[in-house]
């Protein structure tokens, strides 16, 4: 009787870790979620990280969900050559995270 209590544990744990994670959203659900006002436009995000760094470049960007939050993910490098991790609430723009990329 142990032995399923433990599995049955093991396997819920399992689950609810696997639901927590965070889903890469592709372009085509996230020009979805813009068209329908979900998110904010990639320009006005791109402006609000750019506001943070002027003078700096985009790199990559990715729009994730995690928790139920859409999370847009962007690396900036700016003009002395550092790059920067930022993410912002898809939403609202707001700066959830903005840091030095080691």
């Amino acid at each position: 009787m142990k032995t399923l209590t433990t599995l049955i544990t093991a396997a819920t744990l399992t689950l609810g870790a696997n639901l927590a994670m965070a889903r890469d959203l592709g372009p085509d659900e996230a020009l979805r979620l813009r068209d329908a006002g979900t998110i904010q436009s990639f320009e006005k995000l791109n402006e609000a990280a750019l506001a943070k760094h002027p003078g700096a470049t985009i790199g990559d960007t990715e729009l994730e969900e995690e928790y139920g939050r859409h999370i847009y993910q962007l690396e900036l490098r700016d003009d002395k050559g550092v790059e920067w991790d930022l993410e912002l609430d898809a939403k609202t723009g707001e700066v959830l995270k903005d840091h030095r990329d080691d």
